[in-house]
């Protein structure tokens, strides 16, 4: 076992930083050091650690694989280390100078991001937000694969390593263009039921950033012994209700997204012929998170702005 006391703890910002970059000049940028120095501090990396760490690949550098390895339980290290210094100083918001990043869907775009960005420029101006997708398949592996500090996703059965708190239910509601011609026709206006008939007759454009075909809608309808017609699938609500507003297309659509650019868009909202689950949205961390004062404070500014929409 190689002696603790020999071994510059400092060096360990450093391959964290590599790690995050895969550059020795944005490396030097992230920890405050020139690119000569970050050199050096890799030389030394690989000589107490005894494995070349990143080999050249074109004007970057990649891991090796015993690198790549080091990368979550250096993270682990380094966020406990951080946590030991912050001490048990309260968080002041107005002095902070962070970055935070969120993974979810465009939802998130349009409910909580303006109102977000309003509440940080008057309490905090010196936090940054980032949001950004999801991992397609694994809504949870976006907080290790992109580095996210946090993701807002639907409930689930999630592994050990995280933590979540529920922020607010969600039910839905059937979306179609204004003036669409089967639903006057049948003379259905908006704020009318949707028929189950009708419901299930017309095509459907369907939000999953998979390509999936079928969702919570789908099971609900099965359970009446009736199936849709899913003639498009789109990965954002956005793409969703405009293609609804811009042909004979319909979709199921949160209710609190729904009402909120229905007027805009030109839309009308029509309650589903089936009952259909309320999704639990939660705010989903990494354990190691759980106790940071400026992580805990954003948990609870996002809880409190998405608390209103809780259907």
């Amino acid at each position: 076992m190689k002696n603790l006391s020999g071994f510059d703890l400092n060096l360990l910002k450093v391959l964290d930083a590599l790690l995050r970059e895969g550059s020795t000049v944005r490396a030097g940028q992230r920890v405050g050091l020139s690119q000569p120095a970050v050199s050096a501090a890799l030389s030394r990396l690989r000589h107490a650690l005894n494995d070349p760490l990143f080999v050249r690949a074109g004007r970057g550098i990649v891991p090796t694989d015993f690198a790549r390895s080091l990368e979550l339980p250096l993270r682990d290290i380094l966020d406990g280390i951080n946590t030991i210094l912050d001490g048990p100083h309260d968080f002041d918001p107005g002095a902070a100078e962070l970055t935070f990043k969120i993974s979810g869907s465009d939802f998130f775009a349009e409910m909580l991001m303006p109102k977000l960005a309003d509440h940080l420029d008057r309490v905090a101006p010196g936090v940054r937000v980032q949001l950004v997708d999801l991992v397609p398949d694994n809504y949870v592996d976006t907080i290790e694969r992109y580095m996210v500090d946090m993701a807002l996703i639907p409930g689930m059965d999630f592994p050990d390593w995280v933590d979540h708190r529920i922020i607010f239910r969600s039910a839905f509601i059937a979306i179609a263009r204004k003036g669409h011609p089967a639903l006057a026709a049948a003379g259905i206006e908006d704020g009318d039921p949707m028929p189950i008939d009708l419901f299930c007759d017309l095509p459907h454009v369907l939000f999953s950033p998979e390509g999936n075909l079928s969702a919570m809608g789908d099971a609900a309808l099965a359970k009446l012994g009736r199936k849709r017609h899913v003639a498009m699938t789109l990965p954002v609500f956005s793409g969703v209700y405009r293609a609804v507003a811009g042909s004979d297309l319909i979709a199921l659509l949160p209710t609190q997204l729904a009402r909120h650019v229905k007027d805009r868009v030109g839309l009308t909202c029509h309650a589903p012929p089936m009952p259909v689950p309320k999704a639990q949205i939660c705010i989903v961390w990494h354990k190691r998170s759980t106790n940071s004062p400026p992580h805990r404070w954003l948990r609870e500014q996002i809880a409190g702005i998405m608390a209103p929409l809780d259907t």
